[in-house]
């Protein structure tokens, strides 16, 4: 799958912050309960990437991502837990260059059009557009996609239920990216039932 295929499968691509291991499976259950397909964890905290190893070897329903992706390294790290895709909170050629030479599909984040040329000259037409409602929103990425028309979007960072909307009904977005539908409290008691509800709420949105 490219990248660009994989952000297509559900409207809304779940971003997870692990803080306990045993978590991860009955996240990955409920989120595809809920009717999302994709998932990004997020290598914020220790637990990340073996969270991610169980996700990939037990819940096979769904597009495993790795994200806060800041060096080679971790896209290797990602590649070997069994991730599916990679995502950044930003670009840096070597990055890029890292990126393009792997088999494993990549985005990377942009939040200026200079951001988004150097990324282009590699190659890239897909980007997560973060922290998306700080850099112009809504109106930020319909203005980029003026010229720059041929480039999609999965715009993240302070985007929830009620602006969610906004976003999916521009033309040069594919997805948006949000941590809602998984809050911590809910992760934190096990609360799965309540993530499977926020999940398909979410994909409602299509």
């Amino acid at each position: 799958m490219t990248i660009e295929d994989i952000l297509a499968l559900s409207p809304v691509l779940p971003v997870v912050t692990l803080r306990r291991v045993e978590q991860a499976v009955p996240l990955a259950r409920a989120l595809v309960a809920g009717g999302l397909r994709a998932v990004e964890i997020t290598l914020r905290t220790p637990e990340a990437l073996a969270g991610a190893r169980e996700i990939a070897r037990e819940v096979h329903e769904i597009v495993l991502g790795v994200g806060t992706v800041l060096s080679p390294k971790d896209l290797r790290d990602a590649e070997d837990a069994g991730a599916a895709f990679a995502v950044s909170p930003g670009v840096t050629p070597d990055l890029l260059e890292h990126a393009r030479d792997m088999r494993l599909p990549y985005l990377p984040a942009v939040a200026t059009a200079s951001d988004l040329m150097a990324a282009m000259e590699r190659g890239f037409t897909t980007f997560k557009f973060f922290p998306a409602s700080v850099a112009g929103g809504p109106a930020a990425i319909k203005a980029l996609g003026g010229p720059f028309p041929g480039v999609r979007f999965c715009p993240t960072g302070g985007i929830g239920l009620a602006t969610a909307r906004d976003y999916l009904a521009l033309p040069n977005v594919l997805c948006v990216g949000g941590s809602w539908m998984a809050p911590d409290e809910a992760l934190d008691a096990g609360d799965f039932a309540r993530i499977e509800a926020l999940a398909r709420e979410a994909a409602a949105l299509a």
